[in-house]
């Protein structure tokens, strides 16, 4: 064999080693983005918390994963869920689907051709639950919702000053909001219906909720929020973040990292 066929089998060589060296890679990156998005539609789905709906649990600019399994695993293309650890509980914080019409929000199943979007609330009502309302307060099966002023207070991103109180739920403790200058509403009552749940934000003055448009089923209920894997101040487009200058302005809340939900 000559130099030059040498050589040449030399570079077939190399190439094909290059080849095999790219093919294991794609096959490696594959693999893990298979992976990822697996549990991302089976176990462990983020969610970022855009409003002030949950005020002072979820803050704007939290980030929180939904565990899919506490539930049950909702089967793609279809409403029946695998067995679940348990049935969702009064006082969970639960990401859920709805329907949008402009600016109307409507149950998901009521209106399944329309858009839908993700919100995240707290299960105040299980299904077959008289829940009431009466003079600013809530009551479950006629228990009153004991809800105890903190003394503390907090400004909301309107520069609003509202009261924090204290909720008892069954064995939930956690806290809640109260604009002084705002009657809680509506007054009355309604039966939560069978397979639905009645959601309600713990900014109690300043959501729109169940009270608003309605229940909704558990085949609309991703799962509880666990836990929070970021926090920040930062509530803008995502393209905003390829400006370093955006990271510099978004205050990150370190002592949010980490803060287990429910």
């Amino acid at each position: 064999m000559s130099e030059a066929e040498r050589d040449a089998a030399v570079g077939r060589a190399g190439a094909s080693a290059g080849v095999r060296a790219f093919w294991e890679q794609a096959g490696t990156l594959g693999l893990a983005l298979l992976i990822a998005v697996g549990i991302r539609a089976f176990a462990f789905e983020p969610f970022r918390i855009p409003s002030g709906s949950m005020f002072p649990t979820l803050l704007i600019g939290d980030h929180l994963f939904v565990n899919k399994f506490v539930y049950g695993i909702k089967i793609p293309f279809g409403e029946a869920r695998l067995p679940g650890i348990r049935a969702p509980e009064r006082g969970d914080i639960a990401v859920f689907t709805v329907a949008r019409d402009g600016s109307e929000t409507i149950p998901a199943d009521r209106r399944p051709e329309l858009p839908r979007e993700e919100f995240v609330k707290r299960i105040i009502g299980l299904p077959g639950d008289l829940i009431a309302f009466r003079d600013g307060e809530v009551f479950v099966n006629g228990e009153r919702v004991e809800a105890m002023d903190s003394g503390e207070a907090f400004e909301d991103d309107y520069g609003r000053r509202l009261e924090i109180r204290e909720v008892a739920l069954g064995e939930r403790r956690f806290r809640i909001l109260d604009d002084p200058g705002i009657g809680f509403s509506p007054e009355g009552e309604r039966v939560v219906e069978d397979g639905r749940y009645f959601m309600l934000g713990d900014n109690r003055d300043h959501s729109k909720d169940s009270r608003d448009w309605g229940t909704v089923r558990l085949a609309e209920i991703k799962g509880p929020a666990f836990v929070l894997y970021w926090s920040w101040d930062f509530n803008g487009r995502w393209i905003e973040l390829l400006n370093p200058t955006t990271w510099w302005r978004a205050e990150l809340r370190w002592e949010r990292f980490g803060a287990s939900l429910n």
